[in-house]
């Protein structure tokens, strides 16, 4: 079994370039930084359960929160264990020890509104995980920690890494205020 990384919410972002919006998780005891592009309602959600936010009426996300606590349930933790190219793949871990299959982007936003841990496995943080370094740069672990045995990194992942540095420069938080 892989090892768990906590995992908290430090923002939600749009990503200029593609005007979509991005969760950034933060490893709690580490340097590792996940982002997750995700639609605008999960966005939306997302930011009204972190600032504390009551909308009129129920997200989706509360009203499944609701149908859970009426069948005598509540989400414990999420887990967020697989990614494949840029899809992330969660589970949602109930107090019965059930589990069910969820997106990143819902299982996060379940966890903001419960306050439960969101957990990272050692192969997402390997494969989607940036460092910020001390100059505030975000970098892939070993370019940050220093030269690997190679020398070089992966391209695909130095572009990722620029797009989402300068995606970071020019954000506003307000982009997600409705």
């Amino acid at each position: 079994m892989q090892r768990e990384h906590l995992m908290e919410i430090a923002g939600v972002r749009l990503d200029v370039p593609s005007s979509q919006p991005v969760v950034v998780l933060r490893e709690a005891a580490g340097r590792r930084h996940v982002p997750i592009w995700l639609g605008t309602n999960e966005a939306t959600s997302i930011v009204f359960a972190v600032q504390g936010i009551e909308p009129p009426r129920p997200l989706t996300h509360d009203l499944l929160l609701e149908v859970a606590k009426t069948f005598g349930r509540s989400v414990e933790r999420v887990r967020i264990h697989t990614v494949e190219d840029t899809v992330f793949h969660a589970a949602l871990v109930f107090d019965d020890g059930s589990v069910v299959d969820s997106r990143a982007s819902d299982a996060i936003a379940l966890a903001a509104r419960v306050d439960c841990p969101v957990l990272c496995s050692d192969a997402v943080l390997d494969a989607a995980g940036l460092v910020m370094t001390g100059d505030g740069e975000l970098r892939e672990p070993e370019e940050a920690d220093g030269p690997s045995g190679s020398g070089t990194t992966r391209e695909g992942a130095e572009q990722k890494v620029r797009e989402f540095r300068d995606f970071l420069d020019t954000v506003d938080p307000e982009d997600f205020m409705t």
